[in-house]
C-alpha cells in the first residue's frame, strides 16, 4: 500500500497552463443579475430597514461597533467557544489567501463571529434566520441575534439586529432559540439567556409589529425568565429550547437540553401560554454517558412521502427524529425512532444507534455543528440549517476579521428506499445559481488521476455517478488472496492515498497543479469476511493546505448502496467550504479546507482511481457557479430607490 504521506499517483495528464503567479491574481467576483421582481422587493425592503434604523436605532448600547476584538468569556458560560485542537505559531497568511476564503454563495455575515442557527421561519412571504452573533469581532463572546431576510433561501439581506444582551437575565449572552408558529399566525420566540451570574435560563419573546414582514422589532416578555433550572439541573445544563408541537390535550410542548451527571437528557414542558410551564415527570429521552445535550431537534417525518410534516403532526404514517448536539465532542447524533404523546416520551427504532451513542446517525460527519431544522409551509419541505465553524487558527480568523459560515439548507426527509435513515439535500433553489456546465464519460484505470476540463474551479456544483467493472467486481469477490476490510474507517483509514482493491476513487477539489495540495471526495468499497461488498463515503483534508496552524483529518461513515444503484455523490465548492453528498444524501461530510497555493486560477479539479485492482466508469456534470446576492442594506440602496 501506498504510504499515507504520499501524494496522489502522478500518472495524469497535464494540460497547458499560464504560471500559478499568474492565476493568483484577484478575479472579480461574479454576481447574477437579479431579475426585476426580485430588485424592487428588495430595495423596497432595504428601504424600509434604513428608515426604521435611522429613527429608531437598531442595538442596545451594550453592544458596540468598532470592529475590535473582545476577550471570550466562554469559560464562564458555561458553554463550548471554538476548540483548536493543534497549539502551534499562527502561520503567515497573506490578505491573498484571506480574502480567496469567504465565501460565495453561502450565508455568512459580512464580519466577525457567527454560530447557531436561530429560530428559523417562513413568514409573510419571506424566509426568516436568525442566528449567533459577535458585533465586536471574530471570536466567541457579545452573543446576539443576528437577522436576516430571503425569498428563495439563497440571496439574503442582512437586517438589524433584533436582539441584545441588554437585561439581566440574558447580560452574558442572548442564545439559541427556537420560533413556533401559532394557530392564529403569530410567533412566539423562546431563547436560552445567560445571566448576570452566567446561570441558564428560557426567555420569550415576540415581535413587536406581528404585521410587519420583516419583523424588524421584537419585545422581550416582561416576565422573563419563563424558565430556570429546575432542582437536580446544573446552572449552565440548561439550554436551546425547541420548537413547540401540539399535543392531543391541545397544549404546546418544548423540550430542552440538559445532563444528569454523565447521562444525556431532555426535559420536557407543557404550556399554554408560552409564559407558565408545567415539567412533565418523564424526560422525552436520556442516554447515559453521553453527556450534555444541547440544540435539541425534535421533529416529523412521512413514512409514505418525500414531505415535510408540521411540527405537531403525528399518526401511524409518521416517525419522529430526536436530534441531540453532544457538547463533548461538538458531534451532532439522531435516531429515528416513535413518540407516544400519552406519556411523553420517545423510543428509538434500534436500541443500538440510540442518540449519542458511538453507532448512532448523524446529518453530516464533518465540520457542522448546531443544526436546527423548521417546517416551510411555502413549499411543504423540512429545511435543516447548520453551523460551520472553522478548522484554523483564532489568529487566522482575528486577521481576515470573520469566523463561520452557515451550510446551504438542506431539505431532510425519510428515505424512503431503507425506511432506516434520513436523507439530505441542498434546497433546489441552489440551482439557481448554477451558469456553464460541461458533461463528462470518463473511463479510469486504476492507480490513475486525470485532470479535469473546466476553467475557474472555486465555485462549483459537481454530480457524479460511478460503476465499478463488472469483471473486476466479481473477480475480487471470488479471490481469496483479498484481504478482508471489516474494521475499516474513514477517520483512521489515512486517507484517499491508502489504496485497496476497490478504492478510494472520486475528486480532487481545490487542489494545485502538482498536487501538492488537494481535498479529496471518494467512495471507498471494502470486502469483508463474508464476501460481501461495503461502501464508505469519505473526504480527506490531509493534505488540503500547506498552513501548520490547520486542523486536517479524515471525515465520513458507510453509506447504504441497494441493489441495483450505482454510486452516486454531489459535491459543492465554495472557496474555503467543500459539501459532500453521498447517495443521495443518505451519508454527508461538510469540511473547511484553506490552500495557499490552490486558491483563484491555480485550483483545478481532478478525477482520480486509486483503487489497486479495479476499474471504474465516471459520469458526471460540473457546473461553475454564480455569487449570491449576500449584503446589508446600504445608502447605496436609497439612492438606486430615487
Amino acid at each position: 500500500m501506498a504510504s499515507s504521506d504520499a501524494l496522489l499517483p502522478v500518472i495524469f495528464r497535464r494540460k497547458p497552463s499560464d504560471s500559478i503567479a499568474d492565476n493568483l491574481i484577484m478575479e472579480s467576483r461574479r454576481r447574477q443579475p437579479i431579475k426585476v421582481h426580485r430588485a424592487v422587493i428588495l430595495l423596497l425592503i432595504a428601504l424600509y430597514v434604513a428608515l426604521i434604523v435611522i429613527h429608531n436605532g437598531s442595538a442596545s448600547k451594550n453592544i458596540g461597533s468598532n470592529g475590535t476584538t473582545t476577550k471570550s468569556h466562554a469559560h464562564l458560560a458555561g458553554v463550548s467557544e471554538k476548540r483548536n485542537f493543534r497549539k502551534t505559531e499562527p502561520f503567515a497568511w497573506n490578505n491573498t489567501m484571506l480574502s480567496w476564503q469567504r465565501t460565495a454563495f453561502h450565508f455568512q455575515p459580512e464580519k466577525n463571529w457567527m454560530n447557531d442557527p436561530n429560530g428559523p421561519l417562513f413568514y409573510k412571504g419571506l424566509y426568516h434566520f436568525f442566528y449567533q452573533y459577535n458585533p465586536n469581532g471574530a471570536v466567541w463572546g457579545d452573543i446576539a441575534w443576528g437577522h436576516a431576510v430571503s425569498m428563495d433561501l439563497i440571496h439574503w439581506l442582512h437586517l438589524p439586529l433584533v436582539m441584545v444582551p441588554d437585561q439581566w437575565y440574558d447580560a452574558n449572552g442572548v442564545w439559541t432559540g427556537s420560533a413556533t408558529l401559532l394557530d392564529d399566525g403569530s410567533i412566539v420566540m423562546l431563547y436560552t439567556g445567560s445571566t448576570d451570574n452566567f446561570v441558564q435560563v428560557q426567555n420569550l419573546a415576540y415581535p413587536e409589529d406581528p404585521s410587519d414582514p420583516l419583523l424588524l422589532k421584537w419585545t422581550k416578555f416582561s416576565g422573563n425568565p419563563v424558565l430556570v433550572p429546575p432542582p437536580g439541573i446544573g446552572a449552565k445544563d440548561f439550554r436551546d429550547p425547541t420548537t413547540a408541537w401540539k399535543t392531543l390535550g391541545g397544549k404546546w410542548r418544548i423540550t430542552i437540553g440538559s445532563k444528569v451527571n454523565r447521562t444525556g437528557i431532555s426535559i420536557v414542558y407543557d404550556t399554554t401560554d408560552f409564559k407558565t410551564y408545567e415539567k412533565l415527570d418523564n424526560s422525552l429521552h436520556q442516554v447515559p454517558d453521553t453527556g450534555m445535550w444541547e440544540c435539541i431537534d425534535f421533529y416529523p417525518v412521512s413514512k409514505t412521502e418525500i414531505i415535510g410534516l408540521g411540527t405537531s403532526v403525528n399518526g401511524p404514517d409518521v416517525k419522529h427524529i430526536l436530534k441531540a448536539s453532544m457538547d463533548d465532542t461538538r458531534t451532532d447524533h439522531y435516531a429515528i425512532g416513535t413518540y407516544y404523546d400519552s406519556n411523553e416520551t420517545w423510543i428509538p427504532d434500534d436500541p443500538n444507534s440510540d442518540v449519542g451513542k458511538s453507532t448512532s446517525l448523524r446529518y453530516d460527519y464533518g465540520k457542522f455543528y448546531a443544526p436546527k431544522t423548521f417546517y416551510d409551509q411555502n413549499k411543504k419541505r423540512r429545511i435543516l440549517w447548520g453551523w460551520i465553524g472553522e478548522s484554523d487558527s483564532e489568529a487566522a480568523d482575528v486577521q481576515k476579521g470573520w469566523s463561520s459560515v452557515q451550510g446551504i439548507p438542506r431539505t431532510v426527509a425519510l428515505d424512503m428506499k431503507t425506511g432506516k435513515n434520513l436523507v439530505q439535500w441542498p434546497v433546489e433553489e441552489v440551482e439557481s445559481l448554477r451558469l456553464s456546465s460541461k458533461k463528462f464519460e470518463m473511463k479510469v484505470k486504476p492507480e490513475t488521476v486525470v485532470q479535469v476540463n473546466v476553467s475557474s474551479t472555486a465555485e462549483l456544483d459537481i454530480e457524479a455517478e460511478f460503476e465499478i467493472n463488472k469483471e473486476d467486481l466479481e473477480k475480487i469477490a471470488r479471490d481469496e488472496s483479498v484481504e478482508a476490510e471489516d474494521d475499516f474507517s474513514c477517520e483512521t483509514s489515512g486517507g484517499s492515498t491508502v489504496s485497496g482493491s476497490l478504492g478510494p476513487f472520486g475528486f480532487s477539489v481545490l487542489t494545485d497543479e502538482n498536487l501538492s495540495e488537494q481535498t479529496t471526495v471518494y467512495f471507498y468499497v471494502t470486502k469483508g469476511k463474508d464476501s460481501k461488498l461495503k461502501t464508505f463515503f469519505c473526504t480527506d483534508t490531509l493534505r488540503s493546505t500547506m498552513a501548520t496552524d490547520v486542523v486536517r483529518s479524515v471525515y465520513g461513515s458507510f453509506v447504504p448502496v441497494l441493489e441495483g444503484e450505482k454510486l452516486t455523490m454531489r459535491i459543492l465548492v465554495d472557496h474555503s467550504i467543500v459539501e459532500g453528498f453521498g447517495q443521495g444524501g443518505r451519508t454527508c461530510i461538510t469540511s473547511r479546507v484553506y490552500p495557499t497555493e490552490a486558491i483563484y486560477g491555480a485550483a483545478k479539479l481532478f478525477l482520480f482511481n486509486n483503487a489497486l485492482n479495479a476499474t471504474i466508469m465516471a459520469s458526471f456534470e460540473v457546473w461553475q457557479m454564480n455569487g449570491a446576492f449576500i449584503r446589508p442594506y446600504s445608502a447605496d440602496d436609497l439612492v438606486l430607490h430615487h
